[in-house]
């Protein structure tokens, strides 16, 4: 993959300097080794993500890629010192490929992202000692270390936008190289000293020490007419394709017989580039992360074919040896008794010692005994089968322990299959999630903001009498449903615990149905703290809208989004935390969350959830690949209409659940 230039990155610390400007740090992951995405609140903009790539790329992105499920160290620590503080200022060093983000907190930080080699990204404090490098390196003249001040690389090669016709020749003269190299090798890359030798037709393979004064100054003329956008950031971002594909932030003549594509900014066109080029090492990162989890299930599944063989052996073999024992009954039984006679007279040892002397001499009957040990407990061999037999007790007792070792095993077994089971239907998932985040490893998802509705900026759902529900997503938006949005027909709904959404019902031309009502209580239930909270149901009360007040009385105090209510509350108790989301056609394509009763009447398509123990995003991202088959959303469109706190999907027993 390309690595950008120092003119890449000259215009990409333009653009991300004017964008970035007071923008406050909220979050760091790294996909992969090489690679931190940081994400930025930008006023009056949002959410803006950063992807530095060490050695490779920086520029915003509209194509996150997924993030390892735990977190690396280095992001976690930038979290730590940078999160919440205020981008002061984006610079190139010194037009290397060298890029610098200071930041405020408390105290003043900042992040250095080289771009040369293979790279590095640095967390500085305000003395610019490092806290932590992505990677521990260590030169003769610098040392990347926690601890150690960070020093810059030594300054060398071409700047375009400083450079004089004298320095130019200098650097020439003292080359040992052709024209071409001697310029690709002081900083200005391949491509730019082919740009530069175009325009100035100077024969790129005479040797740089040979160069006339009108070459000389071709060249610099060149240099200063391929480098004078810069300077006036007259940038003309494009990707380019022919025989070969490439992003840019200038026009070059090389290129004029290539198609472009034009984009407004370079972290655009960047993106675009770069994004469409899936590195080998972000998917590599993904496959070992889940054929770990696939191989953890696989390696389970192994331990427990082989326990389910060594039962069913010991099944076999039991009954084998109880069957033996009494085939041999008469055999086995003199054996026991010539050794209980000797017991009257001899110690064990003297015993073991008759019987191999005995044996020696081949004495008939004995020739079955494989040994015996001090305690009394034969060994015999049974036509090849080898049985242990306590003389102490009788040949029924003998053979009743291999059969009761058969029973066990027995029992045993079926836990076993039940437990392989489970553990196939654990693979099978595992392989089918692995499927699903491979190919969106594979094939990123473009982030697009969406212009949203009034209501999407609210909680919202239609009931199934076509009546909309609105209510707020926190205190600002709570204050907002109320004095703007409730009218004199609606109906004001609130969970009767604290932390709970303001619920307004609106009323149509006609009077509100129960069921309508029923819906709304229910939604109020759902987006109550109750949820987050792991409970099964809640109670909820509604009032007209002239029982809603923010006008305390005297000695009452009332908070930012909460309301006092006056009068008699009707009271629907016992309300199911269950939730459908579907997709459905109202005024366009759009997410819609709300009780199963509501959603099913729209599309059949949705999922039913309740409170449990997963994961927002993971949820989402489950019901994302359910109903929306024609990949018109993105994850945060489903994360957006879920509740506050963990959920589980709602089994088929769990969704004929009626309301008490």
């Amino acid at each position: 993959m390309k690595a950008m230039s120092n003119v890449d990155i000259y215009a990409i610390c333009k653009e991300l300097g004017e964008l970035l400007k007071d923008a406050r740090v909220q979050k760091a992951y790294q996909p992969t080794k090489d690679t931190v995405l940081i994400r930025f609140h930008v006023p009056s903009k949002g959410r803006v993500d950063v992807i530095f790539q060490a050695g490779l790329r920086v520029h915003t992105t509209q194509y996150p890629p997924q993030n390892p499920k735990v977190p690396p160290n280095f992001p976690m620590l930038l979290r730590k010192y940078i999160k919440g503080g205020r981008v002061t200022g984006v610079s190139q060093h010194n037009f290397d490929r060298i890029m610098r983000i200071d930041i405020q907190k408390e105290h003043k930080f900042s992040l250095v992202i080289e771009l040369f080699a293979k790279g590095n990204i640095i967390l500085l404090d305000e003395d610019d000692q490092i806290i932590l490098p992505l990677k521990r390196k260590l030169w003769q003249d610098r040392k990347i270390s926690s601890k150690e001040e960070y020093k810059y690389p030594p300054e060398r090669g071409i700047n375009p936008l400083e450079i004089e016709k004298d320095q130019l020749k200098e650097i020439f003269q003292n080359s040992d190289r052709d024209i071409i190299r001697t310029l690709a090798g002081n900083g200005l890359g391949g491509l730019y000293a082919e740009e530069i030798i175009l325009r100035s037709n100077v024969d790129k393979k005479k040797m740089a020490s040979e160069v006339t004064d009108d070459e000389i100054n071709a060249l610099h003329s060149a240099l200063n007419d391929v480098f004078k956008p810069i300077k006036t950031y007259d940038f003309h971002p494009q990707i380019v394709s022919g025989k070969k594909d490439d992003v840019l932030p200038l026009d070059l003549q090389m290129y004029s017989e290539y198609d472009k594509k034009r984009y407004e900014t370079y972290n655009e066109a960047s993106d675009e580039f770069y994004s469409s080029i899936i590195g080998e090492d972000i998917v590599q990162v993904h496959d070992e992360v889940w054929s770990g989890e696939v191989g953890k299930f696989e390696k389970r599944l192994a331990i427990q074919l082989a326990t389910l063989e060594k039962f069913n052996k010991t099944v076999k073999d039991s009954k084998i040896k109880g069957e033996a024992i009494y085939s041999n009954y008469q055999n086995i039984q003199n054996i026991i008794n010539i050794i209980n006679e000797a017991r009257e007279k001899h110690s064990w040892l003297e015993i073991i010692s008759i019987i191999k002397k005995a044996k020696k001499a081949k004495t008939e009957g004995l020739e079955i005994i494989e040994s015996i040990d001090k305690m009394g407990v034969l060994t015999l061999n049974l036509d090849g089968i080898i049985v242990n037999i306590d003389t102490g007790l009788g040949i029924p007792e003998n053979a009743e322990v291999y059969y009761n070792k058969g029973k066990k095993a027995k029992k045993k077994i079926k836990g076993v299959n039940i437990a392989i089971a489970k553990t196939e239907e654990e693979i099978k998932k595992a392989k089918g999630k692995r499927e699903i985040e491979m190919e969106k490893v594979l094939v990123p998802q473009k982030r697009v903001k969406k212009d949203l509705k009034w209501y999407e900026k609210l909680r919202w759902f239609l009931t199934s009498d076509g009546l909309m529900v609105i209510g707020g997503r926190d205190a600002t938006t709570n204050e907002m449903v109320v004095k703007k949005h409730m009218e004199n027909r609606d109906i004001y709904f609130h969970s009767d615990i604290h932390g709970a959404a303001s619920i307004i019902l609106k009323a149509g031309k006609d009077e509100i149905p129960e069921s309508s009502i029923n819906q709304a209580a229910a939604f109020a239930a759902c987006f109550s703290s109750a949820w987050a909270k792991g409970l099964g149901s809640a109670d909820v009360y509604w009032v007209h809208p002239e029982q809603v007040s923010k006008t305390p009385q005297s000695g009452e105090f009332v908070t930012k989004g909460a309301f006092i209510i006056r009068g008699s509350r009707n009271y629907i108790r016992g309300l199911p935390l269950t939730l459908a989301i579907g997709k459905v056609d109202y005024e366009g394509e759009r997410i819609m969350a709300g009780p199963p009763e509501a959603v099913s009447k729209y599309t059949e398509n949705f999922s039913s959830i309740k409170p449990g123990y997963t994961k927002k995003e993971e949820i989402a991202m489950q019901i994302k690949n359910k109903i929306d088959t024609d990949k018109m959303f993105i994850i945060e469109d489903v994360v957006r209409v879920l509740p506050s706190g963990k959920c589980d999907f709602v089994d088929k027993k769990g969704s004929k659940r009626k309301r008490r």
